[in-house]
């Protein structure tokens, strides 16, 4: 993840993400994604990881898949979703298709302001499960 990182005066809500049917198997080992997480510049930025082994995303209560930061770090491995992951290892229709919505949608909302920013769409459970904000709930 880049250092300077800064949120936009208004961040758009991600409309797209959680509705986006995506399967379990639509991944698999050894594929490299990225997890969209803002606007650099005049194009979208993420953290770049590689899909590992499946695991169980506690968040939604669905399958998911264990995936390993390059860069290492505190959070070397996180699960995730299917539906926040897009495919850099290849060029699939239904990543390139969501990518392609993801930019009309995004990058007129914040490109005015130039810069690199994140939209804080995700947030990491105590457990390393990358959780959309549109998936997390109260566990009281």
């Amino acid at each position: 993840m880049p250092d300077a990182v800064s949120r936009p005066p208004y961040v758009p809500v991600d409309i797209l993400t959680p509705d986006r049917d995506i399967t379990h198997g639509h991944f698999s080992h050894g594929d490299r994604v990225v997890v969209l997480r803002g606007v650099a510049g005049v194009e979208l930025w993420g953290d770049a990881m590689t899909v590992v082994t499946p695991s169980w995303h506690t968040p939604t209560d669905e399958d998911g898949w264990r995936l390993r930061d390059p860069n290492g770090g505190q959070r070397t491995y996180v699960t995730a979703h299917p539906r926040y992951m897009v495919h850099l290892s290849r060029r699939c229709p239904d990543c390139l298709i969501h990518l392609r919505a993801m930019e009309d949608y995004l990058l007129p909302k914040v490109t005015d302001a130039g810069g690199l920013f994140d939209c804080g769409w995700y947030s990491l459970t105590a457990l390393n499960q990358l959780v959309h904000t549109a998936d997390a709930r109260d566990r009281r």
